[in-house]
């Protein structure tokens, strides 16, 4: 009875050790120092090119919706982006008929575009995703981590930066920021919260 004591209560600790290891992984804003600023709410996002997963230049107006773009920091290998794979997908297919194009972008130096490519075929994502080699993109928005979106309207115009929801476990979201921007944007109401700070894994920069 002692030993099997002894035996539970060091599982208990591995497990409390695991999940403090865990949570000290996920990074925000305010733990990622010398970052770029944060793109201002209301500030257009400047025309750009950059290179799909198959190195062609693929431009913001081609890819951008009539109604509204979001552009979504991704990863290959961040555990809390995989975490929203089907999440991501789910909103590109459910925004895409009514005007909002979702845009991948992965700016993470070590994960090169064959290796961004092979994630989206085995996850099934079909947005496009291209590659920001020299954080051109996530330096001129201020991302930090990913998943980190940001919700453009139809003049490019910055109305939503932050976090898809409040919850990497699908079974736990409370708020969802992101749509709610959307639909705001949809219905002709203005965002009521422009900003929900993202959580993530620091996008490796150059």
């Amino acid at each position: 009875m002692k030993k099997q004591c002894v035996i539970s209560l060091m599982l208990t600790a591995l497990f409390i050790v695991g999940a403090v290891a865990g949570l000290s992984n996920i990074a925000t804003r305010a733990n990622t120092p010398d970052l770029p600023a944060a793109a201002a709410i209301g500030s257009t996002v400047e025309e750009f090119s950059l290179p799909d997963a198959d190195g062609k230049a693929r431009s913001l107006a081609s890819l951008k919706g009539t109604k509204g773009t979001v552009l979504l920091f991704v990863a290959v290998q961040c555990p809390v982006s995989n975490a929203y794979n089907e999440r991501m997908e789910k909103l590109a297919q459910d925004y895409k008929a009514r005007g909002i194009n979702v845009i991948g972008i992965n700016s993470n130096v070590a994960e090169p575009a064959a290796a961004v490519k092979a994630h989206a075929a085995t996850n099934h994502l079909t947005f496009p995703i291209l590659k920001d080699p020299d954080n051109k993109i996530a330096d001129q928005l201020g991302a930090s981590v990913t998943p980190e979106a940001y919700f453009l309207d139809a003049g490019n115009k910055l109305v939503y930066r932050g976090r898809i929801d409040n919850s990497r476990h699908g079974d736990q979201i409370t708020a969802t920021e992101l749509r709610d921007a959307m639909e705001a944007s949809l219905s002709g109401k203005p965002v009521t919260k422009t900003v929900a700070t993202a959580f993530g894994c620091s996008i490796k920069r150059a």
